[in-house]
């Protein structure tokens, strides 16, 4: 099954707007997503971008979302765990939470948002890494969707 991921601040495949990135106030874009199956304990998101020159660089990784929320809110806190019991781990920019698009001065970046509804609660704790992430979703996975915007400088 597939979710449906959007973005009030950008459209699919789409820029991301300066304000969402590193060279902006580089807060997390506001998401929302369709009504995840039943059996969803739990929903995971990581945003990934596969073009960064030393490999793919992570840019959020949270999880554990309560099965009942449909959004994100612009500029998620940047702390280990929210007041929904959401935890966020490091970026690879070291820092906890969100980190926006900041690539290399040249071609576009893609940027995929990808959200997982799960049928367990996640007992990982806060900063759990993405390998750490997926592999704990692992057989867990009952539903995904993708939302990929783009950001060059």
């Amino acid at each position: 099954m597939s979710l449906e991921l959007t973005s009030t601040a950008f459209k699919a495949e789409k820029t991301i707007p300066k304000h969402y990135t590193g060279d902006g106030a580089d807060k997390s874009p506001p998401l929302r997503w369709s009504e995840p199956p039943s059996g969803t304990k739990s929903i995971a998101l990581i945003c990934d971008d596969p073009d960064a020159p030393r490999g793919t660089w992570v840019h959020w990784v949270l999880f554990n979302l309560p099965a009942q929320a449909r959004e994100l809110e612009e500029g998620v806190p940047t702390t280990e765990t929210l007041g929904n019991g959401a935890k966020q781990s490091k970026n690879d920019f070291g820092n906890i939470g969100y980190g926006g698009p900041a690539p290399p001065k040249g071609k576009a970046h893609r940027y995929f948002f990808k959200l997982y509804a799960l049928d367990i609660t996640l007992d990982l704790a806060p900063g759990a890494t993405k390998a750490q992430l997926e592999a704990a979703m692992n057989g867990h996975i009952l539903a995904e969707g993708q939302l990929m915007g783009t950001y060059q400088r």
